[in-house]
């Protein structure tokens, strides 16, 4: 199994991820890693945060010569902002016990951890809750899931992503590029459609003055998916619940739908399951040649002409593109902040106003391609195995190549 951890907070000395259960002979650089954090610090809308910060990796453990060892590999990210909070985030107790540090937090912001935080973990102070909670940590799991993506490379999966509406403006729907990142992060909205990203740098640059945020939704795909992957047979084996959980542990995100989502509940079945064609060669289709499944062919000899499913049924991958749309709620710290309480006197207040972004879906996008990454990669070293890289190519190759062969021998059974 691909396991992962991090460990840091927002303001703290640095941000830490462990990725347990890649397997040996993985070529990976810091540089791929480190243009993924690049990617999600991208983005109009963002904060004074994102100016400080060059997010680059160290290696602490795991690679040698520019592999994967099959240990645990262990990547350091530095916070240049450290220097500024260094006596607010110290480690070690105050010289004088009892000394209360500066910059407490005592106005919990509404829809932030801030107030379940201190209430839960019994805290005087909204810091000790918020440094964690905040979106920080995603940087974190981008350089984890940049590893996953390395991995999946491997084996011809793109993950990408694009913005499908920001402020309450939808983007139109069009045939997608490919790869899809490279139109996607041409535009600093992340969006496909110069028109409407005109129109949202407007409506950002008018929750700015006004002293609000903004949300969205982000569509994440990945193309070259081989069938398979997940299973019917258990609750947690479910690829799409797992999908669907991860993409819910993302700071302020509210809603995950996969393929069609909540519009086919509205719909009849007719216009919503995706009709079985005979492969992309036309094998065991009307009138088709029978031949055997080339190893390219990662859906074993069938096709859908459509993808409402989003590429999962019954909780597996059918071999189409895994579609996932995930909306993100508009970000808690406003500059025009709403009423809480201070808890410190009990009294009415504004909440606490730190510096923020006015929108971060566009870097959404990244950590959701991210997440899926590591779902993806988990799936594929749970389905294939091996403790290297040749191993599992190895029993990839030989699942690809034997997919639907029983129905192609019957097919050739019944011609004979």
């Amino acid at each position: 199994m691909l396991r992962f951890t991090t460990a840091g907070e927002s303001h703290g000395r640095a941000l830490v991820t462990i990725v347990e259960g890649l397997p040996a002979g993985l070529p990976v650089s810091a540089e791929w890693v480190d243009r993924e954090l690049a990617r999600r610090m991208q983005g109009y809308g963002r904060g004074a945060r994102m100016k400080i910060e060059r997010d680059q990796i160290e290696w602490l453990a795991g690679l040698r010569a520019g592999e994967t060892l099959g240990s645990p590999v262990a990547m350091l990210i530095p916070n240049r902002d450290w220097t500024n909070w260094e006596d607010v985030m110290a480690h070690e107790p105050a010289d004088h016990i009892g000394e209360l540090r500066r910059r407490r937090v005592t106005r919990p912001r509404p829809g932030h951890a801030d107030l379940a935080g201190v209430l839960k973990y019994d805290r005087l102070d909204a810091r000790d809750i918020l440094e964690r909670a905040s979106a920080r940590e995603t940087t974190a799991r981008v350089a984890a899931g940049a590893l996953a993506k390395r991995l999946l490379d491997e084996f011809g999966i793109e993950v990408g992503s694009h913005v499908v509406s920001l402020g309450g403006i939808e983007v139109p729907r069009a045939e997608l590029p490919v790869p899809l990142n490279r139109a996607s992060d041409r535009s600093e909205i992340r969006v496909l459609d110069p028109a409407v990203e005109a129109q949202i740098v407007s409506r950002i640059d008018a929750a700015k003055k006004a002293g609000d945020t903004l949300g969205g939704e982000v569509e994440v795909i990945a193309r070259g998916v081989v069938v398979g992957l997940g299973s019917h047979v258990a609750w947690d084996r479910k690829l799409d619940g797992r999908l669907a959980g991860i993409m819910m542990s993302i700071p302020a995100v509210k809603g995950v739908e996969i393929g069609m989502g909540f519009e086919a509940a509205r719909r009849p079945g007719s216009e919503v399951h995706d009709p079985i064609e005979g492969g992309a060669a036309g094998r065991w289709g009307s009138g088709a040649e029978p031949g055997p499944p080339g190893p390219a062919d990662p859906r074993g000899g069938f096709r859908r002409p459509t993808n409402n499913a989003g590429g999962l049924e019954g909780g597996i991958t059918n071999g189409e593109p895994v579609v996932v749309t995930v909306a993100m709620k508009p970000i808690s710290t406003l500059m025009s902040p709403l009423a809480t309480v201070d808890l410190a006197s009990g009294q009415p207040a504004k909440a606490v106003s730190e510096r923020s972004d006015v929108t971060a879906v566009p870097a959404m996008g990244v950590i959701a391609e991210a997440v899926m990454a590591l779902v993806l990669a988990d799936a594929m070293l749970e389905k294939f195995g091996g403790d290297s890289l040749a191993e599992m190519r190895r029993n990839y190759d030989g699942y690809v190549a034997a997919l639907g062969s029983r129905w192609l021998e019957r097919s050739q059974a019944r011609e004979g």
